[in-house]
């Protein structure tokens, strides 16, 4: 793609592919500086409520549905899915992702293939309810939004549909899968 389009500046405007270039990179950097501060005030929110116990009680507290959702029985792997389900809830999925691997990693029984908790980890992850989608919220200020937080109630809409429909679908492919053997 980027082949393309230098290909194509460079046929249609060759004067200008320089200052693209340079513009583009400009953009690129500010917006990466941008999301890390949004990323590092949330990582240090995440550490803190990992530090504090809150943690295990965030764990405690979905304890009946990560049971229902998984089937696990199994308190430190609770507690990353507890934090990995928060941080996707906050709208950090990337502070949400190195929590996410070591559940799977604890989820995986090493037989090579994903078994139904793994997957409905992957589902909600894809899905995950954003009760507060802030990487969007932080790339909408940085465009120059004057309401970047508008999206709030919508983002919560669209994504308890769709973790609904993905852990409905789970479970009844799961269910046919139980019925096959």
């Amino acid at each position: 793609m980027i082949i393309s389009s230098m290909c194509f500046l460079l046929w249609s405007s060759p004067a200008t592919i320089v200052s693209t270039m340079v513009e583009a990179s400009s953009g690129a950097l500010k917006l990466s500086i941008d999301l890390c501060a949004v990323y590092a005030v949330w990582l240090g929110v995440l550490e803190l409520v990992d530090a504090s116990g809150l943690g295990e009680k965030l764990a405690k507290l979905l304890h009946p549905l990560i049971k229902k959702l998984f089937k696990i029985d199994n308190n430190e792997i609770e507690k990353m899915i507890a934090l990995n389900m928060s941080a996707n809830m906050l709208g950090l999925g990337n502070a949400a992702t190195p929590m996410g691997i070591n559940a799977m990693k604890a989820l995986d029984d090493g037989s090579g293939v994903a078994n139904t908790a793994m997957i409905m980890l992957i589902v909600i992850n894809a899905t995950s309810i954003q009760l507060l989608p802030s990487t969007v919220i932080g790339l909408r200020a940085s465009a120059g939004s004057t309401a970047p937080a508008d999206i709030i109630f919508p983002t919560i809409i669209a994504t308890a549909v769709t973790s609904i429909c993905g852990v409905c679908l789970v479970k009844l492919f799961s269910k046919i899968k139980r019925r096959k053997k």
